[in-house]
């Protein structure tokens, strides 16, 4: 059988094979990455021992701070792909809305995420991971010259990877990048990256060690008879959680009218204010992994609980106003945790919890926290398990995912990261290309299942290409009749390509649309 044969019967092979290569590239870089952030939050810690022997010192470091906080600016403000997390500009690339060159990205998120997190700003590794992670699966896919489709699944297989190395989670990377950031489930590409979230976090373990990122020890499981805490835990994130969402979403606008202030220099303020941090609170600086699994050593003080999840809160949005390349996943875990220990401090000194709790608390409120505010419990419950190493804290997590989820969709919170991809999109121009290709997949009982091709109205300019069902590779007519689990390839005008997406989606996934 010849090579292309071969390639054409076997599809699926070779995405195995570009998922490990692209998986193994992006656990090096990340890792290098995470090794990076840690050293440089070492160095700043070690400088104010020093600069608390020799107050001095704090002239010279605050000069340098603002001459960082500049030239990390002006890199971000002249390529602004590298803003943020990155999540949004990953999703439209996924989503056929919005492109970028990769190397571009991939060496300037690297560095400029290094200096920003790694100087000691509430800001996640988690987001930048995802995006070098999804750079390097284009890499991967324009040096192979592959099709569009097989670029977008190798895009998705690298930020799965990147997330997987970042947080030693490869199960709920996975599932976090096809429920939250590809809105996908398709079997072509779900093997391809898992396949690249387990390579990546083979070799973050080989850097890190076996050891959870989130080990907090706990003594006992909670009774059955305090399980109404995980119903009033869970409302009171999901009234947080909202909370969160309003504010992260309107600081752009707000740092906006901010006239007097040229953008490139919206870092020197929380370059500024890490210094007092760093001179009382030094283990809160970074992303906030290593106040987590410190939670439990502090003083047990509701005082001091509520005082570092204020702090943690504010200059959380501080941070993040910067527009340097950062994210908010590890924060929203860490404010979750201080707030279940917030919570568990409360319940004490009331006398409705005995204080042996607390880590428990600061497991479930890590999970709740994080569902309501992305809007993606599964992936919450299934993160944090995997992050803390225990199987035993699913029925708990699962409950107050669930409540903290349910309030804010009671009050329309819209998934944080859906929500900044719209507010990113918006402000993007419609790249430069004739035709895309969209991937869609028929949910059980939606409008497409069970009908013809040619029974229904499709969008003008869109044509079903292939579906993928199964194993199966099927070229359509119009009597082809579609069925739930059935994923299309759409080939759509690019202009429309929002547009096209939004109702093809609501056609494939509910009834009567």
């Amino acid at each position: 059988m010849r090579k292309g044969n071969f390639i054409y019967q076997h599809p699926q092979f070779i995405h195995v094979l570009r998922a490990i290569l692209i998986g193994l590239l992006t656990g090096l870089v990340v890792s290098l990455f995470r090794l990076a952030i840690q050293h440089g939050l070492t160095f700043v810690m070690s400088c104010f021992q020093y600069f608390h022997h020799y107050p001095f010192g704090l002239v010279f470091w605050a000069l340098g701070a603002v001459a960082l906080a500049l030239a990390l600016g002006w890199l971000t403000q002249s390529y602004p792909n590298i803003k943020g997390s990155g999540i949004p500009q990953v999703e439209g690339q996924l989503t056929s809305q919005f492109d970028e060159k990769w190397w571009p990205v991939l060496w300037r998120k690297f560095f400029g995420g290094i200096l920003a997190i790694g100087s000691g700003l509430y800001l996640g590794r988690e987001g930048p991971s995802i995006q070098l992670g999804a750079t390097i699966g284009q890499g991967v896919a324009e040096t192979s010259h592959v099709g569009k489709l097989n670029r977008r699944i190798e895009i998705a297989s690298g930020a799965a990877a990147g997330l997987s190395a970042a947080f030693n989670a490869p199960i709920a990377s996975t599932i976090f990048i096809l429920e939250e950031v590809y809105h996908n489930f398709s079997p072509v590409i779900w093997l391809a990256t898992f396949v690249s979230s387990l390579c990546s976090n083979m070799v973050s373990l080989t850097f890190f060690g076996l050891r959870p990122v989130l080990a907090v020890r706990y003594q006992e499981m909670l009774p059955t008879r305090l399980y109404w805490h995980l119903l009033l835990l869970g409302l009171i994130l999901g009234l947080l959680g909202r909370l969160y969402q309003l504010i992260i979403l309107h600081l752009d606008t707000w740092t906006g009218k901010i006239k007097w202030l040229p953008p490139f220099a919206y870092p020197v303020l929380p370059f500024l204010l890490v210094i007092p941090i760093a001179w009382y609170w030094p283990g809160t600086l970074g992303g906030g992994n290593q106040l987590i699994t410190h939670l439990t050593n502090l003083p047990f003080s509701l005082g001091l609980f509520a005082g570092l999840f204020v702090l943690r809160f504010v200059f959380s949005m501080v941070s993040y106003s910067s527009q340097l390349p950062g994210g908010i996943f590890l924060p929203i875990l860490t404010l979750g945790a201080v707030f279940g220990a917030v919570y568990c401090a409360l319940m004490v000194r009331l006398g409705l919890l005995p204080a042996h709790y607390l880590p428990n608390f600061i497991i479930y409120a890590m999970a709740g926290y994080f569902a309501c505010i992305s809007k993606a419990p599964f992936t919450a419950i299934l993160l944090i398990t995997e992050m803390v190493g225990s199987l035993v804290h699913l029925m708990p997590l699962a409950i107050v995912a669930m409540v903290a989820y349910l309030v804010v969709d009671a009050l329309h919170g819209e998934p944080v990261y859906t929500a900044m991809f719209n507010n990113f999109i918006g402000k993007q121009s419609v790249p430069h290309q004739s035709e895309m290709e969209l991937l869609i997949t028929i949910y059980a009982g939606a409008t497409l299942d069970g009908r013809k091709i040619a029974d229904y109205s499709w969008p003008k300019n869109s044509i079903v290409s292939t579906i993928y069902r199964g194993e199966e590779r099927i070229i359509p007519n119009g009597q082809t009749v579609l069925h739930a689990g059935d994923t299309l390839l759409i080939q759509a005008c690019q202009a429309k390509t929002g547009q096209v997406q939004a109702r093809l989606e609501a056609a494939a996934h509910y009834a009567d649309v």
